[in-house]
């Protein structure tokens, strides 16, 4: 099994006049093939590996949350220049070459012309899709970041409270329903590191069927990982929001998610509904990805998408 760690994330703010320069079909006279270019380079990678889909949702959180959704990520560090990549949250991202590839098959026929940001957005909402979750146009037009410091990078933990979740989200421009959309919906494909749930297997209220087979599995060496949704590992759905209702959450945020009193009514929602849940989940996907975008002028088109046009 592919080992993703805890998916979870937070978001930066919201630019209005950002918003405004986004479109559908933004490529639609510079690059009209740039979609399905980069649909096909997802699909062809999803027939061989189904763990595409967590790995490239955690790709787009993780680069959004740093300095919005800029590609800043792909960054590859050089000899004394570390970027986003060089930092232990970021260590175990994978999917990168994925973007590689599309990117050059860009090159090839649009020089200069589609972004890494957008590459990254696109092949997350294809692999959605390939994975059983919703399907759902986005808005494209995004440029490419032109710094990426590990001094940036700052993601929390998979214990974080729910208030301070809550709190963490609202400043950025998202209310409860997208945190709780977004933080079930990611881990509904996603996997943990048994070290970083140790605080679960040690609670009580842990469903113990599900507590005895992870202890099992987790005293294999070298840390192996579980899969965050035990029922639908590799389908974007609703299944996990059932097994958090049932004290079958693996990581302590999910499993809070149910218990508190501002966010259980949601969880009890998606898990009657799979058609709430993949609407919610669409509409928040497109919310995460607007998120502090460079557009127009600013930033770059970059082509490579691990290294800055200057070289830098």
């Amino acid at each position: 099994m592919k080992s993703i760690t805890a998916l979870f994330f937070l978001f930066c703010f919201l630019v209005p006049s950002a918003l405004a320069q986004l479109r559908f079909g933004f490529y639609g006279r510079s690059c009209p093939r740039a979609e399905s270019i980069v649909a096909n380079v997802v699909a062809n990678r999803f027939r061989r590996d189904r763990s595409i889909t967590a790995a490239l949702l955690r790709m787009q959180f993780h680069d959004c949350f740093v300095r919005g959704c800029d590609a800043s990520l792909l960054i590859d560090p050089r000899p004394g220049r570390p970027s986003e990549k060089s930092t232990g949250p970021n260590a175990s991202v994978r999917g990168y070459e994925i973007i590689d590839e599309a990117k050059r098959l860009l090159e090839a026929v649009c020089p200069r012309t589609v972004s890494c940001a957008d590459i990254v957005t696109l092949a997350t909402r294809d692999s959605v899709a390939l994975a059983g979750g919703p399907r759902f146009s986005v808005p494209t037009g995004r440029r490419d970041g032109l710094r990426s410091s590990p001094n940036d990078v700052n993601l929390p933990g998979p214990t974080i409270p729910v208030a301070a979740s809550i709190q963490a989200f609202a400043a950025q421009g998202m209310n409860v329903n997208d945190m709780v959309t977004l933080i079930g919906g990611g881990h509904s494909v996603g996997a943990i590191h048994c070290s970083l749930f140790q605080d679960r297997l040690n609670d009580p209220a842990m469903d113990r069927t599900l507590n005895a087979r992870l202890r099992n599995t987790c005293r294999s060496p070298n840390d192996p990982s579980v899969f965050l949704d035990q029922r639908t590992p590799f389908v974007v759905d609703n299944a996990i929001y059932g097994e958090i209702r049932r004290q079958r959450g693996v990581m302590r945020i999910d499993q809070n998610l149910g218990l508190d009193r501002s966010t259980r009514g949601i969880v009890s929602s998606f898990a009657q509904s799979n058609p709430l849940f993949r609407k919610r989940f669409a509409e928040a996907m497109v919310k995460m990805g607007r998120i502090r975008v460079l557009t127009g002028r600013a930033g770059e088109i970059r082509r490579n998408c691990r290294v800055f046009n200057n070289g830098r």
